[in-house]
């Protein structure tokens, strides 16, 4: 299943009126019909993203990824987790710099916690003033829609 679909799967549950939460993202990532050993090209379409950024993030240090007999990846079911996390923050627009860092603090144990929480708020702070942006665009889009005598709406309707 891909993130884009897990992401819908964990919308629809919450509906249009409820506040995301980190329920939400703990059903995102609770990952319990995942296989305990996911090959390269089946956490790629889970994720929707490319087997090549895949090793791309196991190059840059992000995950460790286990091999089989046959020097093949395996994924077990905490590195697609991790992955899903940093699909998620790349998403968000997460500089791979600090995704590197937060990495480095989340494996160096957790004295680390403080650190990772002030990055993680910072990194909030980012979005949400993204998402006022995004939102005033939308009403600007919106605008342009009706003065063309389109609808607008809620769902675009």
């Amino acid at each position: 299943m891909a993130t884009e679909d897990l992401m819908t799967r964990v919308l629809e549950t919450l509906g249009e009126d409820d506040p995301l939460s980190v329920e939400a993202i703990h059903r995102l990532t609770g990952l319990g019909d995942v296989p305990a050993a996911m090959a390269i090209n089946e956490v790629a379409d889970m994720l929707d993203i490319s087997p090549h950024t895949l090793r791309y993030y196991e190059r840059a240090g992000l995950v460790e990824v286990a091999r089989d007999a046959n020097g093949y990846r395996v994924y077990d079911a905490d590195a697609v987790r991790r992955l899903v996390f940093l699909t998620r923050m790349r998403l968000s627009g997460m500089p791979m710099r600090d995704l590197q860092h937060y990495i480095e603090l989340v494996d160096a144990g957790p004295d680390t916690v403080p650190e990772r929480l002030d990055m993680l708020l910072e990194h909030r702070d980012i979005i949400r003033r993204r998402l006022r942006e995004l939102t005033l665009s939308l009403a600007a889009t919106e605008y342009k829609i009706s003065t063309y005598g389109g609808e607008t709406g809620p769902d675009g309707v």
